[in-house]
């Protein structure tokens, strides 16, 4: 079995230091306290505290696990979007991509620390301290879509479970939402076609999260890269295929520039939401119609990035495919149905090796078992009538 190569460089930033300390020696709890002990005093002078001060925003600083050319950036401009106007100004949002101020494997750590305000990531990022994390956002499927998940995390205890995991197990001072179900990630792109398992083993592969453990089980050998690093591992021959989520940050990165064959369709990562990251501190020291904001903001965006990647992803698929001379490919029932049997080998393991990952995932099931079959029960064949609208169109 083949070692997981994480890649990820570690990243010190002095004016991050610089940063974490000032956070720590000055909370924004006292500074508040501060502020209405001084209004109460220039009450009692007979001033006026200039209304200036009281209309001031309060600047939270927000970086993602993105560079600043993905798509992802425009998707999280969104929610920043939603946070300005639904606070009339109230909060403003300095938004910066990956690396600006941590690494963007990093920015668990950096939200924790207070180093930034909030993050916009994905769980699998951070999983090396806990492989529960991989759950919210890449684990087993169980048939069910990433509606279903994002569904179990507001109304099936899952909220309860990131809670447990971050603040009780982990003592992170975060306080996390999901938000936008992505659609089931591509297996990704290859420099030759791949039907069989035999054709993937081997493979020097990217991905993140248990996606890691689960080809590393069917014979690929895994790195896990950032988003950034992706293209440069191909063209140097770190890796020879890969994924990253869908085809608009792909053709961003350059994927058609190191690969001809795209395959859609994988078990490996098909539940996955974004992930929206808030230091614990700044987050309670907010009033509560701002606290709001954060988190209703979260599902506005939610909505609005769907609609954003059905326009994009499909826009951008069939540039890939027309312009740029791609294949486009659907995996095959061979390699899916491989990748079920390697998920029932770790989903095992991963259950007896932790209490929380068993619990995590019998709650999962029992969500799936209920809420998909009546998902898939009462969903017509789509296919079907695509088919008989636009024959010949789907590689079926």
């Amino acid at each position: 079995m083949t070692e997981i190569t994480n890649t990820v460089s570690e990243e010190t930033d002095v004016a991050s230091t610089d940063a974490t300390s000032e956070s720590k020696s000055v909370s924004r709890r006292s500074f508040l306290s501060k502020g209405a002990l001084a209004g109460g005093v220039a009450a009692a002078s007979g001033f006026a505290a200039p209304a200036v001060l009281a209309q001031s925003p309060i600047v939270m600083r927000m970086q993602t696990s993105w560079p600043s050319s993905d798509i992802w950036m425009d998707f999280a401009q969104e929610f920043v979007n939603r946070v300005q106007d639904m606070s009339n100004g109230r909060i403003e949002v300095d938004l910066l991509p990956a690396g600006a101020v941590v690494g963007a494997f990093q920015v668990m750590d950096g939200v924790h620390d207070g180093v930034i305000d909030c993050a916009h990531s994905v769980p699998v990022y951070w999983y090396g301290k806990h492989k529960a994390a991989s759950f919210f956002g890449t684990g087993p499927v169980f048939g069910g879509s990433a509606t279903t998940m994002l569904s179990w995390f507001y109304q099936g205890g899952g909220d309860e479970f990131y809670r447990e995991l971050t603040q009780d197990i982990l003592g992170l001072n975060v306080i996390g939402y999901m938000g936008f179900p992505m659609f089931a990630q591509p297996f990704g792109w290859f420099k030759e076609e791949v039907s069989t398992v035999e054709d993937i083993e081997g493979l020097r592969y990217r991905t993140v999260g248990l996606a890691a453990d689960l080809l590393q089980e069917m014979g690929m050998s895994v790195a896990q890269l950032p988003g950034g690093e992706i293209v440069p591992a191909m063209e140097r021959g770190v890796i020879d295929a890969f994924e990253f989520n869908n085809p608009s940050s792909d053709l961003r990165f350059g994927a058609p520039d190191v690969a001809k064959n795209y395959y859609l369709s994988s078990y490996h990562q098909a539940s996955e939401s974004f992930e929206f990251i808030f230091n614990k501190d700044f987050y309670e020291d907010l009033d509560p119609d701002l606290q709001a904001i954060l988190k209703h903001a979260v599902e506005a965006a939610s909505t609005s990035n769907t609609a954003s990647a059905m326009d994009n992803y499909s826009a951008d698929l069939q540039k890939i495919e027309n312009e740029y001379n791609v294949s486009v490919h659907r995996t095959s029932e061979e390699i899916l149905a491989a990748q079920l049997e390697a998920w029932d080998v770790l989903i095992e393991r991963l259950a007896e090796e932790d209490d929380l990952n068993k619990r995590i995932m019998d709650s999962q099931r029992e969500w799936v078992e209920r809420v998909s079959y009546y998902e898939l029960m009462n969903a017509p064949d789509y296919a079907l009538a695509y088919e008989h609208f636009f024959p010949g169109k789907l590689a079926l």
